[in-house]
């Protein structure tokens, strides 16, 4: 584990954690929580994750939230926890209370328009194996293909996208293996925002994500918490703590569960 901004003292935030009686653990899923796969489907957790979330969800005080770009009816199949955490999916556009509570927020008619236009071209092209629709997004995934088969999937598909995101307002953004059109207005850091605002002021929080799409969240989280990069190699961030999988990963959210309910050698 590395320490990005010198402003961040993780040994402080630790004695905060241990006395804090409110606590927000903010996790990605894809590439932080689960391994990327070229087959979505079969991106389970880390082995031991589960063990240690299931414990952490059983601590008192602490929220546990999921907030991920994929949408969350195929994400709750994938996690498979004991309990029900929170969860935000389809970059903050869906959300899922612990309770059971579904939230999706209202989309203009007009931006979803152009999600149709795009879907009719894209399905046309006969990618089917490799898109993915949800809420409020489109995505093509090209994970396990080599660089020449992306690069001419890119110089197919961009030209097109990017005329349809700009006469309709979308979103055309990267991501870790893809790319995607999405609605504008939510992404990860609005997700994160609403948490804290409905959080006290001294709540110790984290935000772990890996991918160009958790920035938004790392920005949002300066200032009230600490934000952790979950990779095998650093990149630009605006994170504070850099950590790698899954070993530090599993050092990371065990220390969320306190000594007394602490045990070493997680596995599922």
């Amino acid at each position: 584990m590395k320490t990005i901004n010198p402003e961040v003292d993780l040994k402080t935030f630790y004695n905060q954690l241990r006395v804090a009686s409110q606590k927000a653990l903010l996790l990605d899923y894809d590439g932080t929580l689960a391994p990327f796969q070229v087959e979505r489907n079969n991106a389970f957790p880390y082995p031991g994750v589960r063990k240690v979330l299931n414990k952490i969800m059983q601590v008192p005080g602490i929220r546990l939230v999921i907030i991920s770009g994929r949408w969350i009816k195929d994400l709750i199949s994938l996690l498979q926890i004991e309990g029900q955490p929170e969860i935000w999916g389809s970059h903050g556009l869906e959300r899922l209370k612990m309770d059971g509570t579904y939230q999706i927020a209202s989309v203009n008619e007009g931006v979803l328009n152009g999600l149709v236009v795009a879907d009719d071209w894209i399905e046309k092209l006969g990618f089917a194996n490799r898109y993915e629709k949800k809420p409020g997004c489109l995505a093509i995934h090209w994970r396990g293909l080599d660089s020449k088969k992306i690069d001419e999937i890119r110089t197919q598909v961009m030209p097109k996208l990017s005329l349809i995101a700009e006469g309709w307002g979308l979103i055309l953004q990267d991501f870790d293996g893809g790319i995607e059109l999405r609605v504008p207005g939510r992404n990860k850091g609005d997700a994160v925002r609403t948490i804290l605002e409905e959080m006290r002021p001294d709540a110790v929080v984290a935000y772990l994500g890996d991918d160009s799409t958790d920035e938004d969240a790392f920005k949002s989280i300066k200032g009230r918490g600490i934000g952790i990069l979950v990779r095998k190699e650093l990149r630009p961030t605006a994170a504070d703590i850099w950590l790698t999988p899954p070993d530090e990963l599993l050092e990371f959210l065990s220390s969320w569960v306190p000594e007394n309910g602490r045990k070493h050698g997680f596995s599922d």
